[in-house]
Order: structure tokens, then C-alpha cells, then sequence
């Protein structure tokens, strides 16, 4: 697998409008982009860091995944996703037929556009990490 840098850190909280003037007031970043990702029952909130950027995700459900997590561990780190620069699909397979259990089979759409993948943190050490490719940048 060719990962070419850590594309972002996705952060679980209760509320955007709560969390985000802590990462423009306190740490001096700017939200360049706010989305909801209706089929993933979360929005979304984006900052930038260096190549690196921070995804706050609030959810817009009570059954979301992420208003799961929050209620099971609190508000906090969610996962770490990975740019790959071979393709979600080729990232899969690979990891696929090196036995990491997979949480999607394929690529899906997530948030700004990319073609994501989740990898179950039962097989990468407790760190629920996603896989991530930009179709525009092919």
C-alpha cells in the first residue's frame, strides 16, 4: 500500500458551533469547511495543519455511529485516515489479502468529495482508520 501522508484526524464531538471557536481561537486555525454527510448521519467541520487536517464530526442522529461513540467513550479521537495514493480499492484489496478486517468491501463517498474505506480497529490495534483518495487529483 502507497500512503502518501495523513490525510486528517477525525475527531468526535457533541457540537460544532461548541468546538470550533477553540480551534480558531485558541489554536489559531481557520474552519474552512462546513458539510453534512447525510448518509454517514454526521456534519462535518474542516481545518488545516501543514499538508495535514483536523475533521470535527457532530452527530445528526441519535443512532449515527459517531453519537455512538461519543455516548460509549466520550468526545474525542475517532480515527486517523490515511491518503492512499493507489486507490481506495487497490488499498482494500491489498489489506483484504493480508487478513485486516474490513469494515466496507468498497470505496464510498465521504466528506470534501473523497472516495473513502474504513479498516475495523479489531485488526490495526484499536485505531479505527480510514482510507482515503481524492478522485479529483487522478
Amino acid at each position: 500500500m502507497n500512503l502518501s501522508h495523513i490525510e486528517h484526524l477525525g475527531i468526535a464531538v457533541k457540537s460544532l458551533d461548541a468546538a470550533i471557536p477553540y480551534y480558531e481561537k485558541v489554536l489559531g486555525l481557520k474552519c474552512y469547511n462546513i458539510e453534512e454527510v447525510a448518509d454517514q448521519k454526521v456534519r462535518t467541520a474542516f481545518f488545516r495543519v501543514g499538508d495535514t487536517k483536523i475533521e470535527l464530526l457532530e452527530p445528526t442522529s441519535e443512532d449515527s455511529t459517531i453519537a455512538k461513540f461519543i455516548e460509549k467513550r466520550g468526545e474525542g479521537i475517532h480515527h486517523l485516515a490515511f491518503a492512499v495514493a493507489d486507490g481506495v480499492a487497490a488499498a482494500l484489496a491489498e489489506c483484504d489479502s493480508k487478513g485486516v478486517q474490513l469494515i466496507d468491501k468498497a470505496p464510498r463517498r465521504g466528506a470534501e468529495g473523497l472516495n473513502i474505506a474504513f479498516l475495523h480497529p479489531k485488526a490495526t490495534q484499536g485505531v479505527l482508520t480510514e482510507l482515503c483518495e481524492n478522485p479529483a487529483e487522478k
